[in-house]
């Protein structure tokens, strides 16, 4: 009887991850949106100014590393729920 509520366990589990798995992958698709404008605009401060936009480099790879815990989540990689379930991720 252990082993079944084992089971029964994981199967629970399972589907409590792919729950977070579908919020991820929403998530991700609306990053993806917003590194779209943001690319946009950086392209814009770049034609006006000859300079990128310190702020928006520092957001990009803060984005760019919050993508990577989405993708290595959705892919088994690591069990750790990106943020909004953790800290948001540094620009290094």
């Amino acid at each position: 009887m252990n082993d079944i509520s084992d089971a029964s366990g994981n199967k629970r589990n399972i589907w409590m991850r792919g729950l977070f798995m579908l919020l991820m992958a929403f998530a991700f698709h609306v990053c993806i949106t917003v590194l779209c404008v943001v690319t946009v605009i950086q392209f814009v401060m770049m034609l006006l100014n000859d300079t990128p936009n310190t702020r928006l480099v520092s957001f990009g790879r803060s984005m760019g590393n919050y993508l990577r815990q989405i993708v290595n989540f959705l892919t088994f990689a690591t069990e750790e729920i990106p943020f909004p379930f953790s800290e948001w991720p540094a620009g290094e």
